[in-house]
């Protein structure tokens, strides 16, 4: 099994061997930062039990949670959540809240999972405020790892076996993934209907995912260094509100 903590322990190592790099979550962590402001009104899709709004909350104090608002489809992990967070069931594509409300939007690891991100996108780009920015992290479609793993998705047992398997992931935890909201084109185009413009999108390099052993670390290193740059594993993007909607 390949837990976090050897995850985490084989970053390191790729990080001393590949100087200025860090994690694609820091990176992502590091974006919503700057945009927290003393009276930022904050949104967090997908919220789940916890994630970067701990984060946020032990390094800004927990006047930003009370700034906060949490949002996710599963009942059981809002129920769960680690923090005393306003959260409430429900989807991006239909968002119980008013138009320019939120300054800051971000969601981890939650685009691949959106079945009509049309939708989505649009109704972000209707609660945030003019200006506001709407910040995301997400395997890129266009590496190989995320092909295998929509490939895979298609047989959906299989997939909950070697999730489980290999992460130690309860298959309750793994959810569907359409892989329509995260390329470079498909976030060009959603971005462009729903009125908001692409500041950065980066692409970071991870090669601890299949890292088993460190034969297979050493494999992914290679592997990873070899991908054009557009075709790293994650990619971390910042898409801006241009006006009112």
């Amino acid at each position: 099994m390949l837990t976090l903590d050897q995850q985490n322990q084989w970053r390191e190592e790729y990080r001393q061997i590949n100087l200025g790099w860090q994690p694609a979550t820091e990176t992502y962590a590091d974006l919503v930062r700057q945009h927290l402001q003393p009276n930022s009104q904050i949104l967090d899709l997908g919220c789940g039990r916890g994630g970067l709004i701990e984060q946020l909350v032990e390094t800004h104090g927990r006047g930003l949670l009370e700034r906060s608002i949490g949002l996710d489809p599963d009942h059981q992990s809002i129920h769960e959540h680690r923090l005393d967070l306003a959260a409430a069931v429900g989807f991006s594509h239909a968002l119980p809240y008013a138009s320019n409300r939120f300054d800051v939007v971000f969601c981890s690891w939650l685009l691949e999972h959106l079945e009509t991100p049309e939708k989505d996108l649009v109704e972000i780009g209707r609660v945030l405020k003019p200006g506001g920015v709407f910040i995301f992290i997400t395997p890129n479609k266009k590496h190989p790892i995320s092909w295998l793993n929509q490939t895979i998705g298609r047989f959906g047992a299989i997939q909950d076996w070697l999730v489980e398997r290999l992460y130690g992931r309860k298959a309750a935890d793994t959810f569907p993934t359409w892989y329509k909201a995260n390329s470079t084109r498909q976030i060009e185009t959603l971005a462009s209907t729903a009125n908001l413009a692409i500041d950065q999108l980066l692409y970071i390099p991870d090669p601890t995912y299949l890292a088993i052993n460190r034969p297979m670390f050493r494999l992914m290193c290679w592997f990873e260094n070899m991908l054009p740059h557009t075709r790293k594993l994650h990619l971390v993007g910042q898409l801006r509100s241009q006006s009112l909607l």
